[in-house]
């Protein structure tokens, strides 16, 4: 590493805050702090306070009491709010970037695209503040009136993971505050800097004291259980694991919060032999290897027609296989490392598994040696039905191929899951292409192209993958309810 690049990796890890914020002021943790970890290298890049339940409720208590006043702020000016913080993140992209690489491990590349991403939630929400809006209707017996209004939800617990440290809290921060709702928000122990980040760029851009409050922790169920069985919390959304949704659901349903759960997944890539191959290959490569395969939309099954299955596994193989790995600051990095150990243990005994079924690795199959959680990118080819990786979610850059022979059998073998959230197919065929995603079980189908994520589009799943939806202008009403009013006239 140069003296150059170590010195701008510490100016942007000493412009963060350390602290938690809670009511508008920065205060120690009273547990003391948490260790964050650069994966790429195994070190401690800083520490951050660590949380206790006396913390976390007061915390609470913060988004409680600016609640009512918050409630009644203009909408224009919510909105405004999230304008300027969208054009802070904008300029301030490439630290913010080097920021996420070293706590998360992506390549620069990546994170800029996170960056952009990200800030864009701010901008949409931005423009929702001002559109939410009711009705006034005759009675069908035309004796009164129906009038309905929409209101916040109230005081919300927002719960982020890793693997998007800014973006996943954009996307429930920016409709939070539009609503005019107040929040505490929990990012993940592993990346809670960006998090930091956003907090005070959202504090510099006019938030008033108490409507954010983030609480970072080394236990989310300790401080994290009590905010859910106390009755002042109205709504929590969650992002993460679908074993850990179900175990906040089943606690949240002590006091009946309003939910949003966006939890795992297993996505399909369906590939028909009437297919662009070269362009199916393109669109894998990003439905596979964004966010270096640990992201909840990574393509985790390649169903691909027996026809076209040989060339679009060698072509596969080829472009992955050619990708560099290495620290994600580092020039021309395509492929950053894995979270953590954990992480990269999980990935290798997946693939494990299915080698051990007779699965051929075309190319990667290991983890790598020496410091850091670094993962080879992964083509597997003749994995058998019942190889592990085909059921779970794999989070690492590893892509099982698995021939198929007609239609029926391609989306009986894509719904063959437990999990629904985003699926990925190509065909040239139109009629093809619109009863294929018709039948597919998930909440959203990227159809020809490898991406579905756009935060002017509704993201989520259905099934095992949760429930609600984030973005577009479904994002907001997450965060409204309805009130009805009979009018007398």
């Amino acid at each position: 590493m140069s003296t150059t690049t170590a010195t701008a990796e510490q100016q942007i890890l000493d412009q963060v805050p350390k602290q938690l914020y809670i009511g508008g002021e920065w205060r120690d943790g009273a547990k003391g702090t948490l260790a964050v970890e650069d994966p790429a290298t195994g070190e401690t890049l800083c520490e951050v306070a660590d949380a206790s339940t006396d913390d976390a409720e007061a915390a609470l208590s913060a988004a409680v009491d600016a609640g009512p006043e918050w409630f009644q702020h203009p909408p224009r000016e919510r909105g405004e709010i999230l304008r300027r913080a969208f054009e802070a993140i904008t300029a301030r992209e490439d630290e913010l970037a080097l920021l996420m690489t070293l706590e998360m491990g992506k390549p620069l590349k990546e994170s800029k695209a996170e960056i952009a991403y990200g800030a864009e939630f701010l901008r949409w929400f931005s423009e929702q503040a001002v559109r939410i809006d009711g009705r006034y209707a005759t009675a069908p017996n035309g004796q009164g009136r129906l009038l309905t209004m929409k209101q916040p939800v109230g005081t919300c617990l927002l719960i982020t993971p890793w693997n998007f440290p800014l973006a996943m809290g954009t996307r429930k921060i920016g409709p939070a505050v539009a609503a005019g709702c107040t929040m505490v928000v929990k990012p993940a122990q592993q990346t809670p800097l960006s998090m930091l980040m956003l907090v005070k760029i959202l504090e510099e851009a006019g938030l008033p004291g108490g409507v954010l409050n983030l609480v970072t922790a080394s236990s989310s169920s300790e401080t994290m259980g009590p905010l859910i069985a106390d009755s002042r919390l109205r709504k929590l959304s969650f992002t993460g694991s679908t074993e850990v949704g179900r175990k906040l659901m089943e606690q949240a349903s002590q006091n009946l919060l309003r939910l949003s759960m966006e939890l795992g997944g297993n996505a399909p890539f369906i590939v028909f032999d009437d297919a662009d191959v070269d362009a199916a290959v393109q669109g894998a490569l990003i439905a596979k290897m964004r966010n270096i395969g640990e992201a909840c939309t990574a393509a985790n099954r390649f169903h691909v027609a027996d026809g076209v299955a040989d060339q679009f596994a060698e072509k596969l193989a080829e472009k992955m296989g050619a990708m560099k790995v290495g620290r994600g600051t580092e020039e021309d990095v395509e492929v950053g490392p894995l979270i953590d150990s954990s992480q990269r243990e999980k990935v290798a005994d997946l693939v494990e598994d299915a080698v051990g079924r007779g699965a051929k690795a075309v190319v990667g199959g290991h983890a790598r040696d020496g410091a850091g959680y670094f993962f080879d990118p992964t083509v597997l080819t003749d994995v058998p039905e019942g190889a592990k990786l085909l059921r779970e979610e794999i989070f690492g850059p590893v892509a099982p191929v698995k021939g198929f022979t007609d239609e029926d059998e391609a989306i009986a073998a894509a719904n063959n899951t437990e999990y629904g959230l985003v699926a990925y197919v190509y065909t040239s065929n139109l009629k093809r292409a619109l009863r294929v995603v018709e039948r597919l079980e998930t909440g959203m189908v990227g159809l020809n192209q490898g991406m579905v994520s756009n935060p002017a589009a509704p993201f989520g799943g259905i099934k095992q993958s949760g429930f609600g939806r984030e973005g577009g202008p479904e994002g907001i009403e997450e965060y409204l309810e309805t009130k009805y009013v009979a009018v007398n006239l």
